[in-house]
């Protein structure tokens, strides 16, 4: 053997030895800063095997990978991230072990777990670092001190309130996760997120409609957390919009799907909860969160409140689906079911919009078109406006307008002339009508705000009687008003009779009670017709709409026993109610 020969075969055996001895690969470094946390992944040929710690001044998390070597770039300079500001390589502890230093702007609590390649391919093992935002301090509000000491409650400008129906909008997939994929490599995260703002848009330039986004950005958000985000907004819809997939290419059309517990009964249900698990795998984490501190999962909320929000995402689905139909082609033409995560919050109507079929070639390009989505996102619109103009939430904008009435402004006619012809305010005028003065035109037709609910009558007779003319004469007696109470726990029945003005035995005769022992939900009739006047305290999200038909009494009476200048009430405030 040549002395070249020979070295040749050493370079031989020395690299087969180098790669033998690295057993891995980092061959990709992504970062995906989000509004809570910074995620971090590294790419790897294995499963890897790390180590990591912390130091200070300056902050920086040390990772080391074992048996490792570099096939990537690096440094890695990461922008809008509030707690990581690159990554960089540094000097090994010891041979073999590649490290990594993270730069962090403030100190954080890292999270590091490992994943499994995809079943599709798409990736291979990773290491994944979450990296915690570190959360501002609550800023306190300043209040003016008043007579009452008591807060604004803003929610009382009308009789029957001003709040914004508040609408989650939940972009499907995002960050590491990109949903289904389409023939020309087209993902399901950029259109899911793209139309989620067209909705949110039109929903924000609607009078007395919000709408919050579960994610605004290319970042992924855990199922369960998407939910959260909507219960700390007070949503009181959530929908998810999606861009279906199939493996086959052949599958098209729109679809909406409701909640269902049970397994769903079509091979594309099925195959949508296995891609929802998929995307958990692809995003880490748990499907279902074993987080104690979320009350809201314990059966015995999931028994009270899973019936009423599946019947009305039922109904907005329905609502969604019709508008669908005029701007795309179904794929199923009632709302399916399917046991999805993003779905299962028992105390907000929740729906998933499945746009159509990214993986179809035709509608792949169709769902990243503009004019398409716009269509898309108007019939989503369309829809959820149609399910509130129907079924306003009590307190909200869109309830007082539910029982307002027209008026065609005459000649001569101002706000304050209007208002008083109607025992409203001006300040209820402008806000159901959003005028941002006083100035009103002739001609112009103005939503009056309703009056409270009327209280429901019981009309007696008296009976004939004989006079000593003997004419017999037949006299009324005065009408019977009552309200339903429904017990609440800790209540008895002196408390009820006080809190209404009445007598014990007024409600033991209107409910034929034979003892005084109640039940938590038992309706109770209360005659009021004979009633004296009770103070009420005004609670968080009272206005004076609801008061009145609480006591059964009308809101003017309630502004003449208390000299009220305006509808707007206080959390506090004390309220005479007056007697019958």
């Amino acid at each position: 053997m040549s002395l070249r020969t020979f070295f040749h075969a050493v370079i031989i055996s020395a690299g087969l030895f180098s790669s033998l001895a690295m057993a891995n690969e980092l061959r990709g470094i992504r970062a995906w800063p989000a509004p809570d946390e910074t995620r971090v992944v590294l790419d790897m040929q294995e499963k890897a095997e790390f180590s990591y710690f912390t130091l200070t001044k300056p902050d920086r998390l040390v990772l080391d990978l074992k048996d490792t070597s570099l096939h990537t770039r690096l440094p890695v300079v990461v922008k809008d991230s509030a707690v990581l500001k690159a990554i960089r390589s540094s000097g090994a502890p010891d041979k073999g072990t590649y490290r990594l230093v993270f730069e962090i702007k403030t100190g954080t609590t890292p999270k590091l777990f490992t994943l499994s390649p995809t079943p599709d391919g798409h990736y291979s093992h990773r290491l994944v670092l979450d990296l915690p935002h570190k959360k501002a301090a609550p800023v306190k509000k300043v209040t003016t001190s008043t007579v009452s000491q008591s807060v604004a409650n803003a929610k009382a400008i009308l009789p029957y309130g001003n709040e914004d129906i508040i609408v989650a909008i939940d972009p499907g997939h995002g960050g590491e996760d990109p949903g289904s994929i389409g023939p020309s490599r087209k993902y399901e995260k950029n259109v899911t997120l793209t139309i989620s703002k067209k909705v949110m848009a039109r929903i924000n330039a609607t009078p007395g409609m919000k709408a919050v986004l579960t994610r605004q950005g290319d970042y992924f958000v855990n199922l369960n957390k998407r939910s959260d985000i909507a219960r700390k907004n007070k949503a009181h819809l959530l929908v998810s919009i999606h861009a279906d997939g199939f493996t086959s290419p052949k599958p098209r059309g729109a679809s909406v799907w409701v909640l269902n517990t049970r397994r769903a009964n079509t091979e594309i249900g099925r195959w949508l909860e296995q891609h929802e698990k998929q995307s958990e795998l692809l995003g880490g984490g748990d499907v279902l969160s074993g987080d104690n501190e979320d009350q809201y999962l314990s059966m015995a909320v999931l028994d009270l409140q899973f019936s009423h929000s599946q019947k009305e995402g039922y109904d907005v689905a329905s609502r969604v689906l019709k508008e669908l139909k005029g701007v795309t082609s179904l794929h199923k033409s009632k709302p399916a079911h399917a046991s999805l995560a993003v779905l299962k919050s028992p105390d907000i109507p929740s729906l998933l919009v499945e746009t159509g079929f990214i993986t179809n070639p035709t509608e792949e390009r169709l769902l990243n078109a503009t004019s398409h989505q716009n269509k898309l996102a108007d019939a989503v619109y369309r829809g959820i406006l149609a399910y509130f103009n129907a079924k306003p939430p009590e307190g909200t904008l869109f309830a007082s307008r539910h029982q307002s009435k027209k008026h065609t402004v005459a000649r001569g006619q101002s706000l304050s002339v209007i208002a008083n012809k109607y025992g409203t305010t001006v300040a209820a005028i402008k806000t159901t009508n959003n005028l941002k003065s006083n100035t009103v035109r002739v001609g112009q037709v103005l939503m009056i705000p309703g009056k409270a609910p009327a209280v429901s009558h019981t009309s007696s007779t008296a009976q004939k009687s004989s006079t000593s003319s003997s004419r017999s004469t037949t006299q009324k007696a005065p009408a019977k008003k009552t309200v339903t109470h429904t017990v609440k726990r800790g209540e008895f029945l002196g408390k009820i009779a006080n809190q209404y003005g009445v007598s014990l035995s007024s409600i033991r005769s209107a409910n034929r009670l034979r003892s005084d022992e109640l039940a938590v939900g038992q309706t109770l009739k209360i005659d009021v017709s004979q009633r004296r006047a009770v103070k009420h305290t005004v609670k968080r999200g009272e206005f004076l709409g609801k008061i009145a038909a609480h006591y059964g009494v009308s809101i003017n009476s309630l502004r003449r026993a208390n000299k009220l200048r305006s509808d707007q009430l206080a959390v506090g405030q004390k309220l005479t109610i007056p007697s019958s």
